[in-house]
């Protein structure tokens, strides 16, 4: 009687749960087709596009839906399309609409996409055959990569090549003479902050202050400023002393436990991980292996970023864990990515609007789905250029971490969302900074010594700074609700039912901060910040912000139903499968 009563709730609870994931997957439709009608109209779309969404939506839902979605419709700003700047002519739909190329860095690596895959390709080709022909194992793969990195680099940054090699060099000195020393760490971090903080403040130096003889080379800089590109040295330079400095120490570091709890090496195959935290070879710390790791040509520019141990141990023997088939696969989605990329910023003028000054005159409402269109186009940039690069790596034997495997309308906290954001240097910050800094048990100071870092590392800016401790302000009373949650258990439908809305409401205000810190921090900058308050403090505005409060509520909603449906479902098969083993 109990089973039989336990299995009609529990199918009951699944139809529950698939009603009220399909009315919140209703409204989310409904908002997405606002905010593309909405965003047609201020891109100027063409009108046929923008009727066609309106009237779908008018179609889908009831008269009191359309009521409330055609109010906010009503409200659209005046016509500033002609102040925007950044707008180049475009190639898709005829009559062929304007591109939003407003964005520096995406207008740069479009551009030189075809010479950067070029480049790659006959890179990455030159490097598998030589391996194949010379059964060439880290040493011999160090010096080829140093080589083609080399002729690469003197392209980018000319002459100013010598400063690179002069820094790094005397950090590998440092490294090798300091490593066994108790104070070498503190040595570490000061050498490469001073640098990091002097490429900038002298922007690059100038050869001019090692004498007048040497000043001709000033006008051989190269095509990229190498400071700018030293940033991510600096991260490969402290991971070489580090991973050289811990290699004199016995490893902590449990091999035989990683591999039972690891699907991917239990296959035969190396993860990540484990690539990580073996230590290398003593023999793999030479010079040319170091200046390779540091100026690798597929991730110089952008990353993903990779330990050191992790790049010998696949000087030495390639990657296994992505088949040709996956490479290839991973390379069409990229591509279908760069596809949705070109429709985007041929449509939606997002980021053309947060870079002009014609945002400050837009109503609440346009605000809202600017900042929103921002935060995805920022998402769609950075996940397309670093899967080129990473791509790039992979074909040559080298599997870096994989930044952003999650789409970020998915990421309903702010430690979710570090986590995968730049998910390669959020695994180096936990590896050379958080666990040394003593990780979780000084975890509500830790992330404020972390994200000033972050911030200082990305630019000597006071707005990232703003947004380092916006984001830091933001994520201690996610920590303390986390970690009174998970000491929290729910023992029925009832307490079950509050832990899941209080969680959704934890979520909307997670999602509402994030936006916030990031509009701060990338487009409005810190002076921007009390505007942006006014103007949702407004009447209008109030309603709007009661109107993005609902949506990512029902965004946080729909991805904990949808959660809690799958796993229900998995636990139903389970317990059927164990019913047919029984019989």
């Amino acid at each position: 009687m109990n089973m039989s009563k336990n299995n009609s709730k529990s199918k009951f609870k699944q139809k529950q749960n698939k009603v009220e994931l399909l009315l919140l997957i209703l409204y989310v439709i409904g908002f997405y087709i606002f905010c593309i009608h909405r965003s047609l109209r201020l891109s100027r779309g063409t009108s046929f596009l923008s009727s066609f969404f309106l009237n779908f939506l008018l179609g889908l839902f009831s008269y009191t839906w359309s009521a409330i979605f055609c109010k906010f419709n009503c409200l659209f700003a005046a016509d500033h399309f002609s102040k925007l700047r950044g707008l180049r002519v475009g190639w898709l739909f005829s009559p062929a609409r304007l591109n939003d190329a407003s964005d520096d860095q995406w207008r740069n690596f479009r551009t030189n996409l075809p010479i950067l895959s070029l480049v790659f390709g006959i890179f990455t080709l030159l490097a598998n055959i030589f391996r194949k022909l010379f059964c060439l194992r880290a040493r011999g793969m160090s010096f080829l990569w140093f080589f083609l990195s080399l002729i690469y680099l003197s392209y980018l940054h000319g002459a100013c090549i010598l400063f690179i090699f002069l820094i790094a060099s005397s950090n590998f000195l440092l490294v090798k003479i300091f490593a066994r020393a108790k104070y070498f760490t503190f040595l570490l971090w000061i050498f490469n902050l001073g640098f990091l903080f002097c490429n900038r403040i002298y922007q690059g130096y100038s050869f001019s202050i090692f004498g007048e003889y040497w000043e001709y080379l000033d006008n051989f800089r190269g095509t990229f400023r190498w400071h700018i590109c030293f940033n991510l040295v600096v991260l490969r330079m402290i991971s070489f002393g580090y991973d050289y400095h811990w290699a004199h120490q016995e490893s902590r570091f449990d091999q035989e436990k990683h591999i039972q709890r690891c699907h991917v090496c239990k296959s035969g195959k190396n993860c990540y991980q484990i690539l990580q935290e073996r230590n290398a070879h003593m023999n793999d710390y030479t010079f040319t292996t170091y200046l390779s790791y540091l100026v690798y040509a597929p991730l110089y520019i952008a990353g993903p970023i990779i330990s050191f141990n992790s790049f010998a141990s696949q000087l030495d023997v390639p990657q296994n864990h992505y088949s040709i088939k996956e490479v290839i696969w991973y390379g069409l989605r990229w591509v279908f990515g760069l596809c949705l990329m070109e429709l985007m910023t041929h449509l939606f003028y997002f980021n053309a609007f947060a870079t002009s000054a014609s945002w400050k005159m837009l109503s609440p409402m346009d605000i809202f789905i600017v900042g929103y269109g921002v935060i995805n186009f920022m998402w769609l940039k950075f996940f397309l250029i670093w899967r080129f690069f990473r791509f790039c790596s992979l074909i040559a034997g080298i599997e870096a971490p994989e930044n952003m495997p999650k789409c970020i309308n998915n990421c309903h906290d702010l430690e979710s969302f570090w986590k995968s954001w730049h998910a390669s240097f959020n695994k180096w910050i936990v590896r050379y900074m958080y666990i040394p800094l003593g990780g979780s048990q000084r975890k509500l100071i830790n992330i404020w010594v972390i994200f000033t870092f972050v911030a200082v590392w990305h630019d000597l800016e006071w707005k990232l700074l703003s947004w380092a401790w916006l984001t830091c302000l933001f994520f201690v009373p996610e920590l303390l609700v986390k970690s009174a949650t998970n000491a929290f258990q729910a023992k029925g439908a009832l307490d079950g039912f509050i832990f899941r809305e209080l969680r959704a409401a934890g979520g909307t205000i997670t999602i509402t901060c994030l936006m916030v810190a990031n509009l701060v921090g990338y487009v409005i900058g810190p002076s921007g910040f009390s505007w942006l308050i006014s103007q949702f403090l407004s009447k209008e505005g109030l309603n709007v912000f009661g109107f993005m409060l609902l949506t990512f509520y029902v965004g946080t909603k729909v991805n904990g139903i949808r959660r809690l449906y799958f796993t229900l479902h998995l636990v139903g098969r389970t317990e059927e499968k164990g019913k047919g083993k029984k019989r």
